[in-house]
């Protein structure tokens, strides 16, 4: 497919795709991420038609760089969207192998997001720390039409686990199930969750279990970026860790293991941590090329 950007005849294979998973150092696993490292040739048009050809939940794009500052956009294979942590962290652990591991800065749509990438144990690892969260009550009427779509009974909620609707990048309404099988069986209409999730500006819908005090699995449909289900969410990992830190389901300082991808077959693991003092959420993950 040809792609139509600020040079004229540009291909997708021409942009300089890389393709990287995050959250997992297995290619199969985690979530993959088209990455191009200069995209100040590319406009919308262009951007939006390589993700899409991807197709992949979302694709990062660097459009401006200054030393190890960059302007990144993100973009689903339907529309732009002001933040994606999975993509950013693909983009880190790529430019960490280009440039070596350090501090990075990148200016998203959604604000400054600070990324540190590491060498651990012969991997990298990075870092994202996520702009100011918020998190606000999910309205009754909009709970229901969510519940609806995605068929779940309100009795297979948890109630220690109150909706919520977060931010900390990217809007996400937080719904945790009272058991594993709930969290597992996931089929829903995409059309009417894609259209709620239109109207309240949400980027995913965070399906959430918790197996114990800092281990939680979490599914993440997806259908406003064309996708039933995102394997490996950073965006809305770093929601959930405001929204457990705002619930105070979490003690003040606390690192959380979210399990996500194991029911697509692509099992990926994000570390989120809650410091002290500091309002903002951490998210950490490793990361590899594919292919």
């Amino acid at each position: 497919m040809s792609q139509r950007s600020g040079t004229p005849g540009l291909s997708a294979s021409a942009a300089g795709i890389l393709r990287y998973t995050a959250f997992s150092a297995d290619p199969e696993g985690g979530n993959p991420a088209g990455v191009v490292l200069d995209a100040s040739g590319l406009d919308d048009t262009a951007m939006l038609a390589v993700a899409a050809e991807l197709g992949y939940s979302e694709s990062a794009f660097l459009t401006e760089a200054n030393g190890r500052a960059f302007t990144i956009r993100y973009f689903s294979p339907r529309a732009e969207v002001p933040f994606c942590g999975h993509a950013t962290v693909a983009t880190a652990i790529a430019l960490a192998e280009r440039d070596g591991p350090g501090d990075l800065v990148f200016s998203t749509r959604a604000g400054t997001v600070p990324v540190t990438v590491s060498r651990e144990e012969g991997e990298l690892r990075a870092t994202l720390t996520s702009v100011e969260p918020q998190v606000t009550e999910a309205g009754p009427e909009d709970l229901a039409e969510a519940l609806a779509a995605l068929d779940w009974p309100a009795a297979d909620l948890d109630p220690a686990m109150p909706p919520r609707i977060s931010y900390a990048g990217a809007r996400h309404l937080v719904l945790a199930a009272a058991t594993r099988e709930r969290l597992a069986d996931l089929s829903y209409d995409f059309a009417r969750l894609e259209a709620l999730m239109l109207r309240l500006d949400l980027t995913t819908i965070q399906l959430v279990w918790r197996e114990g005090p800092a281990v939680f699995h979490v599914r993440d449909p997806f259908p406003v970026g064309g996708v039933v289900e995102d394997p490996a969410t950073g965006a809305a990992a770093a929601a959930f860790g405001a929204y457990a830190r705002d619930l105070a389901l979490v003690p003040e300082a606390a690192v959380l293991t979210l399990q996500q991808g194991e029911d697509m077959g692509r099992p990926g693991t994000l570390t989120v941590e809650l410091r002290p003092g500091d309002s903002r959420v951490r998210v950490t993950g490793t990361g590899t090329r594919i292919g």
